[in-house]
């Protein structure tokens, strides 16, 4: 995952051109990515593809030739989506164009105008303190005109339909914990989904944020009733806490997994309620789409202090911290996988457990009345309404032992999975 990474980080990316392009294929050699473009004026749902934005190079020049500020030495210094632009002027009218941070004067912020026509440029509050009285020359070699949004996705089939949706944006340059980490972290783990059998059938996306996830959506509006639960991924690399943020129903099933696992995998998380900003969820969850999906990310969008700053750099995340976000997801969907809904085919009263042999053929257990306890609430509780999760979370008993038992039931045919 750090590999991947250190591959993606000179990348200048944006919600379109090249540099996403580029991106995916540096994905493809992870995991196989459907590419798809839409162009340049496509109307999904309110909004509107805009154009397509490339960059070969920028800078600001003093008047005895040197490059104070420059495209090459970090994308950062660019403004994203800057306009084209060749022209001389003076310090105080450049200075409307410069972007900096005077509480962290030695960090280039990024800065974007996707939907505004302006240009600009960042660096740090140091460098712009340092600038004297001249004649500049600013260049912005870049291209802005009709081409396409690209995003990506990989299918994984399962046993079922059924879809889980995994998404990540992929339109933030050199930025490493946002999000190079979520598309490092969510492709491994769709690589680990392709080597093994699943009950579902997982969606990965790789997109722009919002115009991205938005055109997606309004491509694959008559596939959407086959989601049933989505995650965001996200600021995964960094020495945080797991925060998760809920869907907008707040107590779908992904919910009850994201906080299951979180408790059983012990590792110091802050479970949140919804809220209409931040990163793709609240399109998935919008009210005229309305699927469950959630955010699992450490430190969330605006919350470290190197967020959206040069300061995002590799240094920012570790091996021990993707791995263990890489391991949290993985155990959220394991604990979907398990979370089969049940049906108690003698329902009248408490079937005769003894006869079968029930208390006593729970392979492996030790604790008895944990054995016993489990059978007693799966035959309370399989209704049809409540899945295995839903039970491991009303009982407190852990869903290892509810699907051992379950097992044993269902071959007793006292339990039909549905």
């Amino acid at each position: 995952m750090l590999d991947l990474i250190e591959k993606l980080f000179p990348i200048c990316r944006s919600i379109t051109g090249d540099g996403v392009r580029e991106t995916l294929a540096i994905i493809n050699e992870v995991i196989p990515v459907e590419v798809s473009e839409i162009p340049t004026g496509t109307r999904v749902f309110d909004w509107e593809v805009p154009r397509e934005w490339n960059v070969r190079e920028a800078y600001i020049e003093n008047s005895a030739g040197e490059r104070i500020v420059d495209f090459e030495d970090h994308n950062l210094h660019l403004m994203s989506y800057s306009a084209p632009i060749r022209r001389q002027m003076r310090l105080n009218e450049l200075k409307e164009h410069l972007h900096s941070l005077p509480g962290h004067p030695k960090l280039i912020p990024y800065r974007t105008s996707y939907y505004d026509d302006n240009w600009g440029f960042c660096l740090s509050h140091d460098q712009l303190e340092a600038l004297e009285d001249d004649t500049y020359n600013v260049v912005i070699d870049a291209t802005l005109e009709p081409g396409h949004l690209t995003y990506g996705e990989c299918l994984i089939p399962g046993a079922s339909d059924e879809e889980i949706l995994v998404s990540t944006h992929i339109c933030h340059p050199s930025l490493c914990n946002d999000n190079l980490s979520g598309i490092a972290v969510t492709s491994h783990l769709a690589k680990q989904l392709l080597q093994q059998e699943n009950r579902y059938s997982y969606r990965f996306l790789f997109v722009p944020v919002t115009i991205g996830a938005i055109s997606w959506l309004a491509s694959n509006e008559e596939r959407l009733d086959r989601i049933r639960y989505g995650l965001v991924a996200s600021n995964l690399g960094n020495d945080a806490k797991f925060t998760y943020k809920k869907t907008r129903t707040g107590s779908s099933s992904i919910d009850h997994a994201v906080m299951y696992a979180l408790e059983t995998a012990g590792v110091e998380h802050e479970i949140r309620g919804f809220l209409p900003y931040g990163y793709d969820e609240r399109q998935y969850g919008s009210p005229g789409i309305g699927l469950d999906v959630g955010s699992l990310s450490r430190t969330p969008y605006g919350e470290y202090p190197e967020y959206h700053t040069s300061a995002d750099n590799l240094s920012l995340v570790s091996e021990e911290k993707l791995e263990e976000a890489l391991s949290v997801y993985a155990r959220v969907f394991e604990t979907l996988e398990d979370a089969r809904y049940f049906l108690n085919r003698a329902p009248k009263g408490e079937p005769q457990l003894g006869r079968r042999g029930l208390y006593k053929r729970i392979g492996g257990q030790t604790n008895q009345a944990e054995q016993q306890m489990a059978i007693l609430w799966l035959l309370n509780k399989s209704d049809g309404q409540h899945n295995l999760l839903d039970i491991a979370r009303l009982s407190g008993m852990s869903e290892d032992i509810l699907s051992a038992a379950a097992k044993l039931l269902v071959e007793q045919e006292l339990l039909e999975t549905l």
